[in-house]
């Protein structure tokens, strides 16, 4: 296990490095002038430069990524030069508003997504399985904006069940927070709830006909227990793998969520910054996704060895 975890950890930090040096470069191929959104249009030359020097946009590019490299590792991502505020200020203030949603999302997406897959699998051939089937098919083929100007057209506007917009903190109100995240979440892990259940009925319907299926079925094994403790536990497997690719997504990919919700969280932070050419904050955006994508990978590559002991952290599989 040990020597499993410094692997991992060599590969995450040389992982975010590559990535620090894509992001650096590609922030940088951006159009615009971010010294030009600083100083604005009718800036001198004289002033443009001078603005330049302050930013560093005037040294190499190795130089530029060199002292960006050496401030992120200490903790420093820099100073937003659309809004004075530190980097990390930003992040730690919207962060938590897109990691609550994403969470929420996912919780809603696993069990709906789990249940309905079950369902589908155990009930082969029957109504039941047709219309998991085809409620996984709407919610894979209606988009998430148009899916959340529905949810506040009919459930919040009209009968005022939800609210339309808004964020309460869950430190300062635990229910009233979950009444303002419930809609954007379940807008949110539609989708994901409909790709989950594909997942889990395929890798189910492998299982149900699997040999040591039919053993315990033999043995007198209740068919529920047979469900539940043996088919539906391996096909955890997938459905983890499939959880943690689309946990990092959310985080990175809640914009249009938020923005239709009015949420002020990570993703309306991303889409600001990059409207604004503001590099600091797109660099540290972007390098917090990157450490959240391979934490969450991290944390899955040890799950398995919960869900299937016939997985060995050490390498390889019995």
């Amino acid at each position: 296990m040990g020597r499993f975890l410094l692997s991992r950890l060599g590969q995450s930090a040389v992982t975010l490095v590559l990535a620090s040096m894509v992001v650096f470069a590609g922030v940088r191929a951006l159009p615009g002038d971010p010294a030009l959104a600083v100083a604005g249009e009718e800036a001198t030359p004289e002033a443009l430069a001078a603005v330049r020097a302050d930013l560093g946009l005037d040294q190499p590019l190795w130089v530029q990524y060199w002292r960006f490299a050496r401030s992120a590792l200490s903790g420093d991502l820099g100073t937003s030069v659309r809004t004075g505020t530190p980097v990390t200020e930003l992040i730690g203030a919207t962060l938590p508003v897109t990691a609550w949603l994403s969470v929420y999302a996912m919780l809603f997406a696993v069990v709906l997504g789990l249940a309905a897959g079950v369902v589908a699998a155990v009930r082969r051939g029957t109504w039941a399985e047709a219309g998991v089937n085809g409620l996984s098919l709407l919610g894979l083929s209606v988009p998430s904006f148009w899916l959340g100007l529905l949810a506040i057209l009919y459930l919040a506007v009209g009968p005022g069940w939800f609210p339309a917009s808004g964020y309460v903190p869950p430190g300062e109100d635990p229910l009233r927070a979950l009444h303002h995240l419930t809609l954007p979440a379940v807008v949110l892990g539609a989708g994901i709830a409909a790709v989950v259940m594909r997942q889990t009925r395929a890798s189910m319907l492998q299982n149900l006909s699997a040999d040591y299926v039919r053993t315990a079925r033999a043995k007198g094994v209740s068919r529920p227990a047979v469900v539940l403790r043996f088919a539906l536990r391996n096909s955890l497997v997938v459905v983890v793998t499939l959880v943690g690719l689309q946990l990092g997504g959310l985080i990175s990919g809640a914009v249009v969520t938020e923005r239709i919700f009015g949420l002020p969280g990570f993703g309306k932070l991303t889409l600001d910054s990059v409207f604004s050419r503001d590099y600091p904050v797109i660099e540290g955006v972007v390098l917090v996704v990157t450490l959240a994508y391979v934490v969450i990978n991290l944390v899955v590559d040890l799950l398995y060895t919960v869900l299937d002991p016939r997985i060995r952290v050490a390498g390889g599989a019995r």
